[in-house]
Order: structure tokens, then C-alpha cells, then sequence
């Protein structure tokens, strides 16, 4: 692998508790992580942050990540080169193919398993690199 720093990445989900331990655990491994608690917030962090990947909740009070996806998804300029993994419980095959359909690269389901969510993001990274 290159000595090219890893790519930043915006972890969106109302639960607290998930958002620590997902910052942490990608932390550790050398990604700059920033955090949003709510589709509002994702969205402002956008701009600020402006993330190479987003690891998003779909159920979330407000906006929902489907359509925070889909405004993401829809950024005249940061929209075309961000990897976007949803990061649910919801894990029946409509609800990939939706992720899919709604402009999300990635699906992991809740609860997840860290290391997983690591090579999912380790992944989507490389196709960054690309």
C-alpha cells in the first residue's frame, strides 16, 4: 500500500454509542474520522468536512438516510467522487437493493461486526485510490 494518507470519513447515526465505537475502532487504524447525529448534520458536515466516505444509518429521526443519501448523492461537486456505505439494521434484500438504487457503493448490516465494517471501509477505500 502507498504512504498516502487514508481517506476521511463521516460517520452518520443517531445512536451515540455506535458512532464512539465506530470512530474509535477507525480511528485507531489511521482514518480521520468526523461524526453526525442527525441527516441535518451529515449534510452541513458535507461542506465542512467534505469526506472521501460516508458510513450512514438509514433509520434516523429527520431526514433518513435514504434521502440523505440521495442529497449527497445529488452534490454538484462532492456527490460524484464520495463512496457512501449504509450502515443498517435493516438487512432484507429490498432493503440492499434499495440502498443500491438510492446511490449508496456499499451495505453493511447492524449489528455489525468490526472488523467487517473495517474491510468495508478498507474496500471502498482502494476504489478511491483508484
Amino acid at each position: 500500500m502507498s504512504d498516502a494518507p487514508l481517506p476521511s470519513v463521516l460517520v452518520v447515526d443517531d445512536n451515540h454509542d455506535n458512532t464512539e465505537i465506530i470512530q474509535r475502532y477507525l480511528e485507531a487504524r489511521g482514518y480521520p474520522v468526523s461524526v453526525a447525529h442527525s441527516g441535518d448534520e451529515a449534510l452541513a458536515m458535507l461542506e465542512q468536512v467534505r469526506p472521501s466516505l460516508v458510513l450512514l444509518d438509514v433509520m434516523m429521526p429527520g431526514r433518513d438516510g435514504w434521502e440523505v443519501c440521495r442529497l449527497m448523492r445529488s452534490h454538484p461537486v462532492l456527490g460524484r467522487r464520495l463512496r457512501i456505505i449504509m450502515v443498517t439494521a435493516l438487512d432484507e434484500w429490498d432493503d440492499r437493493r434499495q440502498a443500491l438504487q438510492t446511490g449508496a457503493d456499499d451495505y453493511v448490516a447492524k449489528p455489525f461486526d468490526l472488523p467487517k465494517l473495517a474491510s468495508t471501509v478498507e474496500r471502498n477505500a482502494a476504489m478511491l485510490a483508484r
